[in-house]
C-alpha cells in the first residue's frame, strides 16, 4: 500500500474489469432484438427479472399426507397378498386404508411367518380380537416416508416447470409438507396451476362389463365414470402403471382430435403386450388421477409398447398432459393452499419505481460528493459509476434474478462504495492537517482508511451471509446483491480510486490537495 504505483498486473486487471463490465452490462440496456444483433464475441445474456418485477404466480402447495400413507399401505397390502401366494399364508378380509392394513389369519400359528416376512424393523404387527391383525409402519419409517414424498414432489414440480419453459422459477420446501413455487412471467396462472398441481397418476385397468348391483360395487372392483359420464366398473388394481412410461407427446387421433401418444419401457412393453394378448376383444380403461380418459377395446395384441390417450382434449391440454407425464407423477396429491398473482403492469410499475429510486439516490450521491470534495469527489463519482457497472455485470453473468430486495441491495452497496471514499478522503484531510505533504497525505489516507474499510465490509458480509443462510427467497436476493456489491466496492475503492488520484498527482504535482 505504500507504493506510489499500482503494479502493471493490477492496472491490467482494472482495465479488463472495466471493459468486461461495460460489455456484460450492455445487454441489460437493449431490447431482445438488439441483443440478437450483437457480435458473437459479445455477451448477450440480460439479467432476469424476479416475480415482483415482471409479474407471475406465487403458489404454496401442500402434500396430502393421507394420500402418502394410503399409497404406502396399499403397497403393504400387495406384499401380504404376494405372501399368500408364495408362502401359502391363509387369510381373509384383507384391506388397507390411510391408517394401516387389516386381515384375519385363518391359522393363528402363521403370525410368526407374517412377522418374519414383513421387515420387523419397519412393520408393527398388532393382534386384535380373534384372529384379526393390524399392520402399521413404525414412526421412524413414516417420518422418512413423508420426507421422501416431499423431496420427490419438489423434484417432479421442478421437472414440470422446466417442461413449461418458465425462466428462473423458485421451487423450495417450506416446513415438512409444503412447497413454494414462484413462476415469474407466467400470464395464464390457471393453466400453470392446473398442470403443476396435477398428480398425474396414470394407470391402465381392465374393464368389468357387469354393472353395480343396487349401487354396490363387488369386491376387487372400482366404479369410475367413463368419458361420457356413465358408470364404469374396472379392476381395482391397475394392470399397468404410468411409472413404466418412457415418453409422452401431444398428437392427433384417427379422427383428427388432439391426443397424447405414450411409449413404455421394456418391462412395460412386455406387460402391455401380455395384457393385450390375453384380453383381445375386451375393453381397458386409461385412467389419469381417477378420471377415465378413454376405454378402448383391444382389437389385437399390441406388441410395440405404444398406446394413445384420447378424449375431449384441446391442443393446449394435450401439450400440458404430455408435459406432466414426461415429468413423472407426484408421489401424492397436492393442494394449492396459497396463491398470489402479480400482474405484469404492477411488475412494470415496480421496475420504474425501483429504477427511479436508484437514479435519484445515485444523482444525490454524485452531487454531494462533487460539492463536498471537489476534484476528488469527481474521482469518487467515477469509481461509483464503475462500481455500479461492475456490480450489474457480475450479477448478470451469475444468472442473478433481480428482485425489489435485490435492487435495495444495489442501492445500499452504492452507499457503501461512497462511504469507503469518504473515509479515505477524510483521512487525507487529517494527514494534511498534521502537516504532511500531498503525496504522503494521499498514501497515508489510503493506508489509514484501508483497515477501517476492510473491517466494515467484512462485518457487513457476515451479516449478509447470515441473511442468505436463514432467509427466504427475497431476503436471499438482498443478501446476494449486497455481498457482490461489497466485494466490488472494496475492489474499486482500493484500486481504481487510488490509481486515478496517483495519476492526477504525477501530472499536477500540487502543493496542496483540493479537499
Amino acid at each position: 500500500m505504500n507504493s506510489t504505483n499500482l503494479s502493471i498486473w493490477l492496472r491490467l486487471a482494472v482495465l479488463f474489469a472495466l471493459v468486461w463490465s461495460v460489455a456484460a452490462t450492455l445487454p441489460n440496456l437493449l431490447t431482445p432484438a438488439q441483443r440478437a444483433m450483437l457480435p458473437d464475441f459479445m455477451p448477450r445474456h440480460a439479467m432476469t427479472l424476479g416475480l415482483d418485477l415482471q409479474g407471475g404466480a406465487h403458489l404454496v402447495l401442500e402434500v396430502n399426507e393421507a394420500d402418502v400413507l394410503t399409497r404406502a399401505y396399499e403397497n403393504l397390502e400387495d406384499q401380504v397378498r404376494e405372501l399368500g401366494r408364495s408362502k401359502n399364508l391363509g387369510y381373509s378380509g384383507l384391506g388397507s386404508s390411510a391408517t394401516g392394513v387389516t386381515l384375519a389369519l385363518r391359522d393363528p400359528t402363521q403370525l410368526a411367518l407374517l412377522q418374519e416376512q414383513l421387515t420387523p424393523e419397519q412393520v408393527i404387527v398388532t393382534m386384535a380380537t380373534g384372529n384379526t391383525i393390524t399392520l402399521t409402519y413404525g414412526e421412524s419409517f413414516l417420518v422418512e416416508l413423508r420426507k421422501r414424498a416431499l423431496s420427490q414432489t419438489v423434484q417432479v414440480l421442478r421437472s414440470r416447470v422446466d417442461q413449461f419453459g418458465v425462466a428462473e422459477p423458485v421451487i423450495q420446501q417450506q416446513g415438512t409438507k409444503r412447497v413454494i413455487v414462484e413462476l415469474p412471467g407466467v400470464r395464464d396462472v390457471a393453466r400453470a396451476k392446473a398442470a403443476i398441481g396435477k398428480t398425474a397418476q396414470l394407470n391402465f385397468h381392465l374393464v368389468n362389463e357387469q354393472s353395480a348391483n343396487g349401487g354396490l360395487v363387488p369386491p376387487g372392483l372400482l366404479q369410475l365414470q367413463d368419458e361420457r359420464g356413465q358408470p364404469l366398473l374396472v379392476q381395482r388394481r391397475p394392470s399397468l402403471t404410468g411409472q413404466m412410461l418412457t415418453s409422452a407427446a401431444s398428437a392427433f387421433d384417427q379422427f383428427g382430435n388432439p391426443a397424447v401418444d405414450i411409449a413404455f419401457d421394456s418391462r412395460g412393453t412386455q406387460l402391455f403386450a401380455k395384457l393385450s394378448t390375453d384380453n383381445v376383444g375386451k375393453r381397458f380403461a386409461i385412467v389419469l388421477d381417477g378420471k377415465v380418459y378413454s376405454a378402448p377395446v383391444f382389437r389385437e395384441a399390441i406388441l410395440g409398447g405404444r398406446a394413445q390417450i384420447s378424449g375431449s382434449f384441446t391442443a393446449e391440454e394435450a401439450q400440458d398432459l404430455a408435459a406432466v407425464l414426461n415429468a413423472g407423477a407426484l408421489p401424492a396429491k397436492v393442494a394449492v393452499v396459497e396463491e398470489r398473482t402479480i400482474g405484469p403492469s404492477l411488475g412494470a410499475d415496480s421496475v420504474q419505481a425501483g429504477l427511479l429510486a436508484m437514479g435519484l439516490g445515485l444523482v444525490a450521491v454524485l452531487i454531494f460528493m462533487g460539492l463536498f470534495y471537489g476534484l476528488f469527489g469527481v474521482v469518487a463519482n467515477v469509481a461509483v459509476l464503475f462500481n455500479l457497472t461492475l456490480l450489474v455485470a457480475v450479477m448478470t453473468s451469475m444468472g442473478f434474478t433481480l428482485t425489489l430486495p435485490g435492487m435495495a441491495g444495489i442501492v445500499l452497496t452504492l452507499g457503501m462504495a461512497v462511504d469507503s471514499n469518504v473515509l479515505i478522503f477524510e483521512r487525507m484531510r487529517e494527514e494534511m492537517a498534521a502537516g504532511k505533504k500531498p503525496l504522503a497525505a494521499i498514501l497515508g489516507g489510503f493506508e489509514g482508511a484501508f483497515r477501517t474499510i476492510l473491517d466494515g465490509h467484512v462485518t457487513t458480509l457476515v451479516a449478509a451471509f447470515v441473511m442468505f443462510l436463514f432467509g427466504s427467497g427475497p431476503v436471499k436476493g438482498f443478501a446476494v446483491a449486497l455481498s457482490i456489491g461489497l466485494l466490488v466496492s472494496l475492489f474499486t475503492s482500493v484500486t481504481l480510486t487510488r490509481w486515478m488520484i496517483l495519476s492526477w498527482y504525477k501530472r499536477a504535482r500540487p502543493s496542496a490537495l483540493p479537499l
